[in-house]
């Protein structure tokens, strides 16, 4: 009988048994495809604390990358931003300071203060910067979000899900610059007077997790303890939230609790790499009048460890006329595994194209005779 009771535990699927239990919701997702592995009243709206700020930080990363701000740009510190109260490096009001120091502040030390100062520099005001996060929550369908400051402290109608900081944060991980601050352990900020200040990282995951590189903790007294956790293994990366958790411990452990389940029980499969020629199309007008297809990125899926999945691919091919650039839309791949279809790229062209002149269109017409009276 004993034998029988163990024989039917062994066969229950491991993902019955709860991960990340203790805290009020959770989630854990795969970052390249974006697939919800496990979750937990995901949706509930609560307060997130200063997680909040991956919302700030993606608004910031859009802008270092389109080249508006610069990480060497000249901060100035306000009255607003220097008597921020929570957490924070002391900015002194007048003062100035790089926005590259100061989002090492917000990024290590969750510093408050900082990321007002920043949030004033780039919108003219916290208030309009707040409006510029709630429209990028719109932007993104995030449906259990409401933005009502930059930093995080408890207001009434800020709060947000597990499932909308993970793909926030999934957002905000498009920007590789991100994990050049969010994975420092400690550092110092020198200030215009001279003087440092420690800071360490209030994510103590980084320094003792494999692979995990961020991403942002949070603490209020409503939120209780919160954390969304990124760790990369290999080809794969996972994102992880907890919210509403009892202590600083439990936090660290739901956390692990989660991504260990994910490294455990998933892998990243590349389906169609981008270096694969897809086929050719006709270009239209062009120096050139053929190119061959690829993807831009390597088509992958996630699956668990212990599946067998056979693929399909369909490609619908765009007409194509001069110019046209590499990176440049060329068509979609839709891929089907066993039968139901997971995703769709975008084709790119192998070559830029640019527009023939008349002497080379008369030339390609010249050729297309000839090949035809033979």
């Amino acid at each position: 009988m004993k034998k029988i009771i163990l024989l039917m535990i062994l066969l229950i699927p491991i993902n019955v048994f709860a991960v990340g239990d203790n805290a009020k919701a959770n989630i854990l997702i795969d970052y390249a495809t974006g697939t919800i592995i496990t979750e937990k009243n995901s949706n509930d709206e609560l307060p997130m604390a200063s997680m909040t700020k991956m919302m700030s930080l993606l608004l910031i990363m859009e802008r270092i990358e389109s080249g508006s701000i610069k990480l060497t740009d000249m901060i100035p510190v306000s009255e607003k931003a220097a008597s921020m109260g929570g957490s924070q490096i002391y900015l002194e009001a007048g003062s100035k300071m790089t926005l590259d120091t100061l989002l090492k502040a917000v990024c290590i030390a969750s510093a408050n203060d900082a990321i007002v100062a920043i949030a004033e520099y780039v919108a003219g005001s916290v208030d309009e910067f707040v409006n510029l996060m709630n429209f990028k929550a719109k932007e993104l369908n995030l449906k259990h979000t409401s933005f009502r400051n930059v930093h995080g402290l408890d207001e009434e109608g800020h709060y947000s899900s597990a499932h909308d900081m993970a793909f926030i944060a999934r957002e905000l991980l498009r920007h590789q610059l991100i994990l050049d601050y969010s994975s420092i352990y400690e550092d110092y900020i020198k200030h215009p007077d001279g003087t440092n200040t420690w800071i360490v990282n209030t994510n103590k995951l980084i320094n003792f997790y494999e692979g995990l590189d961020g991403l942002k903790t949070g603490y209020t007294t409503k939120s209780g303890f919160c954390i969304t956790a990124t760790a990369k293994r290999g080809e794969m990366r996972l994102i992880s939230v907890v919210m509403g958790e009892a202590n600083n411990n439990i936090r660290n452990q739901d956390t692990i609790e989660l991504l260990n389940y994910g490294f455990a029980n998933y892998k990243i499969e590349t389906i169609v790499p981008k270096t694969r020629v897809l086929g050719s199309s006709n270009v239209l007008f062009g120096n050139h009048s053929k190119v061959d297809l690829k993807l831009s990125e390597d088509a992958v899926d996630l699956i668990n460890v212990l599946e067998e999945n056979s693929y399909s691919y369909e490609i619908v091919k765009d007409k194509l006329k001069a110019p046209i650039n590499v990176g440049d839309k060329a068509g979609t791949l839709y891929i089907y595994s066993n039968d139901v279809k997971i995703g769709e790229y975008e084709l790119t062209v192998d070559k830029s194209v640019r527009k023939a002149n008349i002497f080379e269109l008369y030339l390609d017409n010249f050729k297309r005779l000839l090949k035809g009276s033979n």
